[in-house]
């Protein structure tokens, strides 16, 4: 017997046969499809007897305790939402009924990949939950800051999530993409192409969840009074602006500060500087969907502003942080199904399943049926059903009533109401029963040239490096090809960017497309962050390097133009007690110089003695402050005696993004600092 014919241990080893290498249920059975729900036709309703989807998603959602599976790490605040615009002829839901009425919320953000103690600027989705307690029930916005995702059938949602978590054998890498497991499944999955091109842009290195969109993802549908339905894709769009940071400075505040958007919007609410998004609807009808050149309901594919507007019609206020973190953030439990009259699911796979998901995962995580009972979750509306005992039960029945229909009429004694109560929209549903993918959803492609065309340069060279350091942490040169040979049916430049980073010299064949791309989608400038940036610096952080003897006029100019801003001050110091300035008085630091970076700031400004001018310029932890604020291309102000340290940390090339400052030009600087970046730097450094 050769060794090929023995296994481990040198045990003679057994043949295998086709029906050894078929896959099965947990319970034997071979399975025909693993990549598609069973529909009711193409574009029909996931069927709830399908066994083989319930199982692997049962399983998948039970597999960790008492930790969330994903979104793990997250981050929870209360708020209220106003409506701006009533909506009744779109929508019998209560919450869009009265305009200046306020509905109290609770919204959780989050990355994906990380456990609970990953750090907060990853390279990830965030996840953009909003719980809204209408008098009608709760209703439950559950998004993220994309609004395209991965996969289009929630059957591959757990292999998506096992390619991007720590390999099962050595337990990493962390809330980390760049590694073989990830891309492989990318690779052989063309679907996805388009969240990665989001994924690998700055949308997913947020500079604060305060400075984000949030999406719905999914289409869903809207009903009035009358039972008319239209179809409606939710939006949050962020008051204080869009921004993200570079990598590089993301990769510096995670080891700075793993807590950076924690603290962030914790330490804006407690300073009552309350974070806003307006809520906008695309709504549309049958006649848009049947023309749109994609299909509505797959969730690999957005509907440009520029076809169909964003309509606001209120805005959501975070005002409160949580009283304790494990009561609310980390027990609040979110299920896409949790709709409210005047909001229904449409029949998109991914939505279906997700919807089977969540409250499943619930059970496993909050211990029983009964999660709805803790304060986080429960309505704040009156409510009344026959659901009793279970674990934690905290509400049962009264009375010998536990059953309905009854005949006692008890007060109390709960009835349906047909009248204001829940109405699936009847939608006609039909088709043979099978696993298929709708040839609706087969253009992978055309969306993805779309968002990247849709960038300034600057953006899309951002990408070309996303791509490229995630792929360079493959080990597996035909893995990296893979994901090569799908960017050249994205665009040219971006494969040959990313191709030129990763030294490859002879380019694969493209990817076969299921479906011909279109090439002449219009850019839509909705998709850029950078065509999107605030006008303003409000909500932002100055770093305020002093030392003792500082001119006291200068610093105070500098903290009246930024608070006239809208903008916090951070003092840092060489030593923690803080110093005195030239009139005498004093200001308390905030952070130590070797504590407090400038990855955490959004822009700096050096106010030096000249006493201090040259034993600051040779501290280390002082050049790396001035040298990284350089390097992420933000604007700096500096006094006479700080152009030592420019000179030591390579910064004394000055351009438009630095300042000389004084009592006169402070208010000017602030000013100058609402571009929040001096992209043109990044030109000349070259830095990505």
């Amino acid at each position: 017997m050769t060794d090929e014919t023995r296994g481990k241990g040198g045990e003679p080893r057994q043949q295998t046969t086709d029906r050894d290498r078929t896959m099965t249920t947990a319970q034997g059975g071979p399975i025909s499809d693993d990549q598609n729900s069973l529909t009711a036709g193409p574009r029909g309703p996931v069927l709830m007897e399908d066994h083989v989807f319930r199982e692997k998603m049962f399983h998948f959602d039970h597999e960790r305790i008492p930790e969330r599976v994903v979104h793990a790490r997250g981050y929870g605040v209360h708020g209220h939402f106003e409506l701006k615009e009533a909506i009744p002829e779109l929508s019998a839901a209560d919450i869009f009924q009265r305009v200046g009425e306020k509905t109290p919320t609770f919204t959780r953000f989050s990355t994906v990949a990380g456990n609970k103690g990953s750090f907060d600027l990853a390279r990830d989705v965030r996840g953009f939950a909003t719980k809204f307690y209408t008098k009608e029930g709760n209703w439950d916005l559950v998004g993220n800051n994309i609004p395209v995702f991965f996969i289009q059938d929630a059957m591959k949602f757990p292999d998506l999530v096992h390619s991007v978590k720590a390999a099962p054998d050595r337990g990493f890498p962390q809330a980390q993409s760049a590694h073989d497991n990830f891309w492989d499944f990318i690779s052989l999955s063309p679907e996805a192409i388009h969240m990665t091109l989001w994924q690998m842009s700055d949308r997913a290195i947020p500079r604060s969840f305060r400075f984000m969109e949030g999406f719905g993802v999914h289409t869903f549908r809207l009903v009035n009074a009358e039972g008319k339905s239209h179809y409606v894709k939710f939006h949050w769009k962020p008051k204080q602006g869009l921004q993200s940071v570079v990598w590089n400075e993301a990769l510096k505040i995670n080891g700075a500060d793993p807590d950076f958007h924690r603290r962030d919007m914790w330490d804006a609410i407690d300073a009552g500087d309350f974070p806003q998004w307006d809520l906008g609807i695309q709504v549309f009808d049958d006649e848009f969907a049947d023309n749109f050149e994609f299909d509505i309901l797959d969730a690999t594919k957005l509907i440009p502003e520029e076809q169909v507007p964003v309509r606001i019609i209120g805005t959501l206020t975070l005002d409160a942080n949580v009283d304790n973190f494990f009561a609310e953030t980390e027990q609040v439990a979110f299920c896409t199904q949790n709709i409210v009259r005047g909001i229904d699911h449409t029949n998109d796979p991914l939505l279906q399943g997700r919807n089977f998901s969540y409250l499943d995962t619930q059970l496993k995580r909050l211990g029983g049926p009964n999660f709805t009972h803790i304060p986080i979750n429960a309505p704040k509306c009156p409510f009344h059903n026959f659901q009793q005992d279970g674990h934690m039960a905290m509400h049962n029945p009264k009375g010998r009533v536990n059953y309905e229909p009854n005949s006692w009429g008890e007060d109390g004694n709960p009835r349906e109401n047909p009248e204001i109560g829940f109405k699936s929209y009847p939608e006609e549903v039909s088709g043979t029963k099978q696993r298929v993918r709708s040839e609706t959803f087969a253009d992978h492609y055309s969306q993805a040239r779309q968002f990247y065309i849709s960038q300034t340069k600057i953006e899309q060279q951002h990408i070309a490096a996303g791509y490229t350091f995630e792929l360079s942490k493959c080990q597996e040169e035909p893995i990296r090809l893979r994901v090569l040979s799908h960017l050249m049916n994205v665009h040219d430049d971006l494969a040959k960017q990313v191709a030129e980073g990763l030294g490859v010299t002879q380019m694969p064949e493209p990817a076969t497309p299921a479906r011909e791309p279109i090439t002449d989608l219009p850019p839509s400038d909705a998709l850029s962050i950078l065509k999107n940036g605030p006008d303003s610096f409000a909500g932002r952080k100055l770093g305020l390097y002093l030392t003792d003897g500082a001119e006291a006029a200068v610093v105070e100019a500098l903290e009246k133009a930024f608070a006239d801003e809208g903008a916090m001050v951070a003092i840092v110091t060489p030593h923690i007690q803080g110093v005195t300035l030239s009139d005498g008085s004093t200001r308390a630091a905030d952070e130590k110089i070797d504590g407090g970076p400038s990855v955490v700031f959004d822009a700096v400004a050096l106010v030096f003695s000249d006493d201090a001018s040259g034993k600051i310029a040779k501290n280390k932890p002082s050049q790396d402050f001035v040298s990284d604020a350089y390097a992420h291309n933000k604007f700096i102000a500096w006094t006479k005696a700080a152009e030592p340290l420019l000179k030591a940390a390579g910064a004394d090339d000055m351009d438009g993004g630095m300042m000389e400052v004084s009592p006169d030009n402070a208010t000017d600087f602030a000013k100058t600092c609402r571009k929040l970046r001096f992209w043109e730097r990044e030109e000349k450094l070259n830095w990505e």
